[in-house]
């Protein structure tokens, strides 16, 4: 039988900067989630997605599970709170004609930011130019102006982020393919010191739902990869971790994917 791993993710599951990216036309073979789907044996299928935010994770990798056989196991790393996902009208130029992956750098006030932390790779440029043309001629770029001018908050961001989670992890234990969940940042649960759980008796009950034995951490505070990555002075692209670091955290993370994949 065919051992399938299906990974979901962004950018750092995707693979940008490292030493096989192809102009991020194709997933990479060196990230984390290739290198644990190579322990053992299994064809990796990669759904990640640069730029996605949780919900757009989500849905991926479910649609991904729901059209896959043999599904050995799932990995994914969750990312930022700040990231939409949104059925638009339809397009030939989006996600599967409809769908768009917005973050603040879709925005006017955010394309500063972005031309500052992409300033140092011209692939990436290329690439961040190409998706502002692509936004601008589908409406996702005006759409992204109000989203984050009248609507985006951090509290609607938790919420959404931690109902996808719940949510495909509920899927999985109902077709009973094992997973492991990990993330790139630990603002997904915590602001700075303070624990999102802590805001109301809402998002306490949302968190309680959310099943943390099946989830591997870099360190204390539910510690993100990129953050683990940036602490311990690995070397970096313009703005991702590089190959060692992915080869490091595989040591860290093998023994709990093993205990939760295949076994």
């Amino acid at each position: 039988m065919t051992k399938n791993i299906i990974a979901g993710g962004c950018s750092f599951t995707f693979g940008h900067e490292l030493s096989d990216d192809q102009n991020g036309q194709v997933p990479s073979k060196k990230t984390w989630s290739a290198l644990l789907s190579n322990q053992i044996n299994a064809d990796y299928i990669c759904t990640a997605h640069p730029g996605s935010g949780n919900s757009g994770i989500a849905r991926r990798v479910f649609n991904k599970v729901s059209r896959t056989n043999d599904v050995s196991g799932v990995v994914v790393m969750w990312s930022f709170l700040s990231r939409y996902d949104w059925a638009m009208p339809r397009h030939k130029e989006l996600e599967d004609t409809r769908w768009a992956s917005i973050s603040p750098w879709d925005t006017d006030t955010g394309a500063e930011e972005a031309f500052r932390k992409l300033a140092g790779s011209q692939t990436q440029r290329e690439q961040w130019k190409i998706r502002k043309e692509k936004f601008q001629e589908t409406g996702v770029k005006d759409f992204a102006e109000s989203i984050y001018k009248y609507a985006a908050n951090q509290y609607h961001e938790t919420y959404l982020s931690w109902k996808s989670i719940t949510w495909l992890q509920n899927i999985l234990v109902r077709k009973k393919i094992p997973f492991m969940f990990t993330l790139a940042d630990n603002t997904l649960f915590y602001n700075k010191f303070q624990p999102h759980s802590e805001i109301d008796p809402f998002l306490q009950a949302l968190h309680s739902e959310i099943d943390f034995g099946k989830w591997y951490f870099f360190g204390d505070r539910m510690m993100g990869f990129n953050q683990w990555a940036s602490l311990n002075g690995y070397d970096r692209g313009t703005t991702h971790p590089l190959d060692q670091a992915h080869e490091d955290a595989v040591k860290l993370m093998t023994q709990t994917f093993n205990s939760l994949i295949t076994n």
